[in-house]
């Protein structure tokens, strides 16, 4: 069965090779007007800017009084409306980008000073923490010691299904009943959960990484590398988030 990236951008029918078809049709082609690696490294790097500048003027109002709940929620619910808009409409991923980025920046921050309250020194733990791990996996898929090949995509949407599945159970039923999910908690069973949804994240970055060769290799259009560079930042933002989830575990037990 072929699976694609979990990543809701990067598993959209817009990166096919439909649409490179429809460029090598053409009498004359731009290709200033195709997607690039160098290209969409540089809007990833755009987003990260983007994200951790509005992440850390939350941060600043939060420590000076502000509510960190406000702007958590909100930036979390609007990053979700431009997700899904780009995920149909990714031509648009231009001006949906960016301001993904600045509002889940309000969601990072707000996220961030709420965990760095209760556990001091924790933030720039999970910030080293999602760094390292892009950086080995990035090494690892460029000198093609890890290797995409559709059972590893199989393998590795399938658990992230699953884990979606569950959180979104555990979600329901911790809010109309009083059971209380297994990966709440600071237990040994919890921390083991915790490093397994990092495993699987962090093994979505080498879909992700597929996909987005796979597009600039069919010359997808040029606002693919904004689509392709937003699907980047998704992935490292859930990364980020286990990551202060499971060292808050850890804490806890000290």
């Amino acid at each position: 069965m072929d699976f694609k990236s979990k990543n809701p951008f990067l598993n959209n029918k817009s990166f096919s090779s439909t649409k490179s078809e429809e460029v090598h049709q053409a009498t004359i082609i731009d290709y200033n007007q195709d997607m690039t690696l160098s290209g969409t490294i540089n809007k990833t790097l755009i987003l990260f800017l983007l994200l951790t500048g509005s992440a850390l003027v939350i941060w600043w109002m939060v420590f000076n009084g502000m509510n960190a709940i406000v702007p958590a929620i909100g930036g979390a619910i609007m990053g979700l409306v431009l997700v899904l808009i780009a995920s149909f409409k990714p031509q648009y991923s231009p001006y949906l980008a960016p301001g993904y980025a600045l509002f889940e920046g309000l969601f990072i921050g707000g996220v961030s000073a709420i965990f760095e309250t209760r556990y001091p020194g924790i933030v720039i733990q999970a910030v080293g923490a999602t760094f390292v791990t892009f950086a080995v996996c990035l090494g690892l898929y460029k000198f093609k010691i890890v290797q995409v090949t559709e059972q590893f995509k199989s393998v590795v949407v399938a658990a992230t299904l699953a884990i979606a599945t569950y959180y979104l159970i555990s979600w329901l039923f911790s809010m109309f009943t009083s059971f209380v999910p297994v990966h709440y908690g600071n237990s040994m069973m919890s921390i083991g959960i915790s490093v397994f949804v990092i495993v699987i994240a962090a093994l979505n970055l080498f879909l992700d990484f597929d996909r987005i060769e796979k597009g600039v290799q069919q010359k997808m259009p040029k606002y693919m590398e904004w689509f392709g560079a937003m699907g980047l930042m998704i992935t490292l933002v859930w990364l980020y988030i286990e990551f202060l989830r499971l060292l808050s575990k850890l804490s806890s037990r000290k």
